[in-house]
C-alpha cells in the first residue's frame, strides 16, 4: 500500500492551477490530469460507485460498508484538486528536509530564496520533524493535494482491511475551489452522504466550522490619456484614481493588520495604465451584518469617485462567493464532537478556530451537506514558502481512520 507521502509527492507534480478569469468549468482543463488519475487509482484499489464527471471534473467514489455496518450513516470526505492561481503550480519540485533543525531553510541557493524563521516563526515548532518544501519558484500544492493524498490513503486502508468495522464512506474530489467555484456542479444527491468533512485545513489539530462571508469585487476605472506635455485640465489618470480609491478604504481593515474574526478589504491584483485600470478585490467578514456593511461602503466609495471625476469613471462588478457555514453547523455540532474525540484519541490537541478564508464545505453546508473542515498538515499556502510536515500528514491519515469509527 502506497504511503501518504509518496502519494502526495506524485500529486503535487501535476499542475492543476485554476483560473479565476476563465468562464469554463473546470476553469482549466489540466485539472482533469489529476482527476483522471484519481479515478483510475480508485478503480485499481477496489473502490465502488466511481463516477468521473468528465464534463465538470468531479470524482466520486465509495468505500463500501463493512459487513454488519450497512445500516450505518454514510459519511463523506472531500478535498479539492486545484491549486491557487496566486502562484504557479507548474514544475513543482518538492524536497524533504529531514530532521529540521529549527533554522532558516534555503529553498533556492541560486535565486537567494530563503524560508526565514524571523518571517515565519511558527515553523520552529517543527524542529526534529521532516518538512516538505518547494524550490522557491512555485507553490507546493499542499492546499489541497495533502488532503487528496490523505483521503486516498485512508480509503485504500479500509478497502484492504474490510474486516475493520466502518459504515459507507463517500469520497469526493472537486475542481476550482481556489476560485470559489468548487461546489458549482457538485451533485449532493449523487454523493449521498448525510454529512461530510473537507480535508482542507492547515496545521495538525485545526478544526473549523465557521468561515468568512466572502465577496469578490472587480473595479474598472476609465481614465483619459493625454500627452503629458499638454495634459492640464484634460488628463484623467486611472492609476492615480485607483490609488485614491484604495486610500479611502479603512487602513486597519487590511489582511496585513487583521486576525481572528476581523474582516478586511484585500486588493488582490491590479493592472492597467493611464487610460484604464482593472483592480480585483476580495471582501471578507465573519459577521454577516459587518460583511454587508463592507460591501455597501465599497459601492459608496465608487459612487463618491464618480461624483468627483464624472459618472462612469468607476464601475464595480461585485458578486458574493460564499457565506459563513456556522449558521448551518450549529445544528450539527455532533460532527465537531466526533472530530474532537477522534483527535484526542490520537493525542492531537484540537484547535478550533474560525477559517480566515473559505472551503467547499461552506457552500456545501448551505446545499444540504453539513461539512466542517479538518487539518491537512500544510502551512503557508498559496506561495513559494508553503510547506507540509511529514509526521503531521501521517497523523491526519490516522485521524481520518479514527473519525470513521465514530459513525458506527
Amino acid at each position: 500500500m502506497e504511503n501518504v507521502i509518496d502519494r502526495f509527492l506524485r500529486y503535487v507534480q501535476i499542475d492543476t492551477c485554476s483560473d479565476e478569469d476563465s468562464n469554463t468549468h473546470p476553469s482549466t482543463q489540466k485539472q482533469h490530469d489529476l482527476a483522471g488519475l484519481l479515478a483510475e487509482e480508485l478503480q485499481v484499489m477496489g473502490a465502488e460507485e466511481i463516477t468521473y464527471d468528465r464534463e465538470h471534473c468531479y470524482v466520486y467514489a465509495t468505500v463500501p460498508a463493512s459487513k454488519g455496518c450497512e445500516d450505518k450513516p454514510a459519511v463523506g470526505f472531500i478535498a479539492h484538486m486545484d491549486t491557487s492561481p496566486a502562484m504557479s503550480g507548474a514544475g513543482v519540485k518538492p524536497r524533504i528536509v529531514k530532521d529540521y533543525d529549527g533554522q532558516d531553510i534555503v529553498l533556492n541557493q541560486e535565486l537567494g530564496i530563503v524560508l526565514r524563521t524571523a518571517e515565519f516563526p511558527e515553523i520552529r515548532k517543527y524542529r526534529g520533524q521532516d518538512l516538505i518544501v518547494t524550490d522557491g519558484t512555485t507553490l507546493l500544492g499542499a492546499d489541497d493535494k495533502a488532503g487528496v493524498a490523505e483521503i486516498m490513503t485512508m480509503a485504500q486502508y479500509f478497502l484492504t482491511h474490510p474486516d475493520i468495522p466502518h459504515g459507507k464512506l463517500r469520497i469526493g474530489f472537486t475542481p476550482d475551489e481556489e476560485i470559489g467555484a468548487g461546489p458549482d456542479f457538485f451533485d449532493v444527491a449523487l454523493f449521498g452522504a448525510e454529512a461530510a468533512y473537507t480535508v482542507d485545513g492547515g496545521a495538525l489539530g485545526e478544526l473549523e466550522y465557521e468561515n468568512f462571508n466572502a465577496a469578490g469585487a472587480r473595479l474598472h476605472i476609465q481614465g483619459c490619456s493625454v500627452h503629458a506635455g499638454s495634459a492640464k485640465g484634460k488628463m484623467k489618470n486611472a492609476i492615480l484614481i485607483a490609488q485614491e480609491f484604495q486610500s479611502m478604504l479603512p487602513v486597519s481593515e487590511n489582511p496585513m493588520y487583521t486576525e481572528g474574526y476581523e474582516g478586511f478589504y484585500h486588493l488582490d491584483s491590479i493592472q492597467g495604465n493611464v487610460e484604464t485600470v482593472r483592480a480585483d478585490y476580495i471582501i471578507r467578514d465573519h459577521d454577516r451584518a459587518l460583511f454587508e456593511e463592507k460591501k455597501k461602503y465599497f459601492i459608496k466609495t465608487a459612487d463618491f469617485m464618480n461624483d468627483k471625476y464624472g459618472e462612469g469613471t468607476v464601475t464595480v462588478d461585485m458578486k458574493d462567493s460564499y457565506y459563513n457555514m456556522r449558521q448551518v453547523m450549529e445544528e450539527h455540532m455532533d460532527l465537531i464532537d466526533k472530530a474532537v474525540e477522534a483527535m484526542e484519541e490520537q493525542g492531537i490537541k484540537p484547535v478550533i478556530t474560525p477559517i480566515r478564508g473559505g472551503t467547499d464545505g461552506a457552500r456545501l453546508s448551505f446545499m444540504g451537506l453539513p461539512c466542517p473542515n479538518l487539518c491537512t498538515g500544510g502551512e503557508n499556502c498559496h506561495g513559494k514558502f508553503e510547506y507540509a510536515c511529514v509526521q503531521s500528514m501521517e497523523q491526519v491519515v490516522k485521524l481520518l481512520m479514527g473519525l470513521v469509527g465514530k459513525f458506527i
